[in-house]
Parts: structure tokens; C-alpha cells; sequence
């Protein structure tokens, strides 16, 4: 989930307190012990309580440390305007129904999947999402004529893997390093992260270079090498009062343990990730979503030039965004700036289901971009 969590503070005396006590189906009760949930808030006595988004950091400079820009920038950007990201933009009204596109209006232009150099979509969500998340997005690409994959990550959607015993990155994106190894030789593809699944991305695309032809970031985090999403999302600490108050930590192993996963207070999903979005996708939502492990957000990434900055990147802004304001957004391309990138305007951090029509337009753009324009 976008702006997951803070840096962790130092020990602090434990007092005891009595601590919230949840169960929710999806997430099964760890034999190590119970499966605490404990409420983000402003005052807390745990140590690990102190690990919210955007907290007070109470560990030195590290929230003031510059970015360590990854060796994959070929696209610097300057003060000048005219040097500056090239940059596309929904411009439409806001509108639930997003009338964009037609069906079929991407191969009506004369435009033939064989030109392009991978017509295979493989679509990553965010944290606490599913597959289940991108059913227009798979639905209007499908329609014209493109192949995709959308990936349910260890523990989400319908797989079963246990969220609460998730350890590592790579332990999380199984599901998606499997479909990747099993491509075919020379077949590529466009991997589209959102969220948190953008550090998934980055990590395949440090693993799998010759097999990604295009990665998309869409709302999502983007780090550099060396960086965790910690580490980037700790850089606005104390900006985004929603996201405290929606999170719940769960502490599986026991409250004098690192969490095991965050959930979201159900009650504030709306306003935190879908305030832009149509009542029935936030229902959707609300019955589909489960917690997010906490491991893979601690981990740093290691991306080398020769092979994540091998892969062409490109951003996605949403504009209403509530989870990873356009702030952070910025920070995170001009630390490392992508091929190209494009603002959907009126879209909150589900862009799948406020504007799913600009979005697929994106992508379509995006898909016809060629190898001579590197």
C-alpha cells in the first residue's frame, strides 16, 4: 500500500497496554502466538507502534538524506522547460463513466499488434490489492486484440500463501518471477506496477532484463539502488495523517516483535484510495482486499545499470491522490527520471477504477512507443 510505514524509532520502555484485538478471516491465526492488531496513532508506548507512515523519525538525519540516484538515468531533467520530462495529461472532466476510448479504437487506427514489440501486458497491484483490482484495465486491453497477465502476489487475491509468514521480496513476488521464467525465449513483455508493486517491478526487472520490453510505474514506488520502500516513502514523514489513522499493525509473533503485516481500517479506505472512484468498485474493494506483509517493505533493492537501467521505464501520476501524493510522485521521478511521464488528471491511487479509460490510453501509447525512439 502506498506510504506503507516510517523508519523504525529507537527502544523505548515498554508499558503495558491492552491491545486491540481483531481477527479477519483472510489472514489465519499463526501457531507462534496471537495475532495482535494495533491502531496507528499519534501517542504509543510500543516501540514497533512507532514504525506508522510518515512518523517522527528519532534515529538522526535519515529522513533528510539525499536519494542515491540509480546509474539508469538517461534522461536527466534541468531547471529549463524545455529540457524537462516530456509529459502527457488527461485533461478530461472528472467523470466516473471516464469516456475515453471506443473499444477497438486502438487497432481501428491501422495499427497492428504484430508491429508492436510485445503485445503481452503482465499487470502487478499494489499492497493490500489482487489481480482482482485490474478487471477493466485486463477487460479494454483484451478487447483490442493484447494478451494479459494479471499477477495475484503471495498472499493476496486467491492465493493462499500466508501474509503473516512472508519474510522477503523475493518470497512475495514468486507469483511473478514464475511467470516470467516460463516466458518463451525472446518473448517480451510490459510489466505495469502500481503502488507497492512498483519495488515488484524493479526487482524483476533487475532479474529478467532481456524478457521486459517496457516497465510502468503507475502511482507507484519507484526506488533507486540501495533504497527500500521504507526508506523512500519515510522522506515525507509526517504529511499524511489519513494513512496513520487507516493503518493497524499486526503482530502475529507477539507486540515485542516487528509487525507482520498492516491492515487498513475499512471504514477509511474510501477516502484514503478511492475518492475518486465509482461506489461499486469501492465496495468491491472493501470485501476483496487483505492485509500487506511488512518484510518486503523493509528490504533494499540492488539495481544495477546493466540490467534494471537496461529496461525503458515510465510514470503514471494520479492527480487526486490521497495515499502517494503527487509530491512524493515527483520526488520519486526526479531522483530517477523514467523515459516519460504522464499525469491522469482526476484519478485517485486506483486509476483502474476511477479512470480506467485514460489509463488504458496510456498504456496504449506507451505500447507503440519503438525501439529506434531509445
Amino acid at each position: 500500500m502506498g506510504n506503507l510505514c516510517s523508519l523504525f524509532a529507537p527502544p523505548k520502555p515498554i508499558k503495558k497496554r491492552r491491545p486491540i484485538t481483531k481477527r479477519q478471516p483472510s489472514v489465519p491465526r499463526s501457531s507462534s502466538g496471537p495475532r495482535n492488531r494495533i491502531r496507528s496513532s499519534s501517542t504509543r508506548d510500543n516501540k514497533f507502534e512507532d514504525t506508522i507512515l510518515f512518523g517522527q523519525q528519532n534515529s538522526g538525519d535519515a529522513g533528510s538524506l539525499p536519494f542515491d540516484r540509480s546509474a539508469s538515468q538517461r534522461y536527466p531533467v534541468s531547471g529549463s522547460k524545455k529540457n524537462q520530462l516530456p509529459r502527457s495529461s488527461s485533461t478530461r472532466s472528472r467523470s466516473s463513466t471516464d469516456p475515453l476510448l471506443q473499444p477497438h479504437q486502438f487497432l481501428s487506427k491501422g495499427i497492428k499488434l504484430d508491429d508492436l514489440e510485445t503485445n503481452h501486458f503482465i499487470l502487478i497491484h499494489g499492497g493490500g490489492f489482487g489481480a482482482w483490482c485490474w478487471y477493466k484495465t485486463i477487460a479494454l486491453l483484451e478487447e483490442d486484440g493484447f494478451k494479459v497477465t494479471a499477477i495475484d502476489l503471495a498472499g493476496c487475491g486467491i492465493n493462499s500463501f500466508n501474509i503473516n509468514s512472508i519474510a522477503s521480496l523475493s518470497q512475495y513476488v514468486k507469483p511473478l518471477t514464475n511467470v516470467l521464467e516460463k516466458l518463451p525465449t525472446g518473448e517480451k513483455v510490459i510489466l505495469v506496477g502500481h503502488d507497492f508493486g512498483g519495488a515488484c517491478t524493479s526487482y524483476a526487472m533487475e532479474l529478467f532484463p532481456s524478457k521486459i520490453s517496457k516497465a510502468v510505474f503507475l502511482a507507484a514506488a519507484m526506488l533507486t539502488n540501495g533504497q527500500s520502500t521504507l526508506d523512500m516513502f519515510s522522506l515525507q514523514a509526517g504529511q499524511n495523517d489519513l494513512m496513520r489513522e487507516a493503518q493497524i499493525f499486526i503482530y502475529t509473533n507477539g507486540n515485542e516483535h516487528t509487525p507482520t503485516a498492516i491492515d487498513l481500517e475499512k471504514s477509511l479506505l474510501k477516502d484514503l484510495l478511492f475518492n475518486q472512484s465509482p461506489s461499486k468498485d469501492v465496495a468491491l474493494a472493501s470485501v476483496s482486499m487483505r492485509s500487506i506483509p511488512f518484510a518486503p517493505v523493509l528490504e533494499k533493492l540492488s539495481l544495477s545499470d546493466s540490467n534494471y537501467g537496461s529496461v525503458r521505464r515510465y510514470y503514471i501520476e494520479t492527480l487526486e491522490d490521497n495515499a502517494i501524493p503527487v509530491t512524493l510522485q515527483e520526488n520519486m521521478i526526479n531522483s530517477s527520471p523514467p523515459e516519460k511521464v504522464y499525469r491522469l488528471k482526476g484519478a485517485d491511487h486506483a486509476p483502474f477504477f476511477s479512470k480506467p479509460q485514460a489509463l488504458h490510453k496510456f498504456l496504449l501509447e506507451i505500447a507503440r512507443i519503438k525501439d529506434s525512439h531509445r
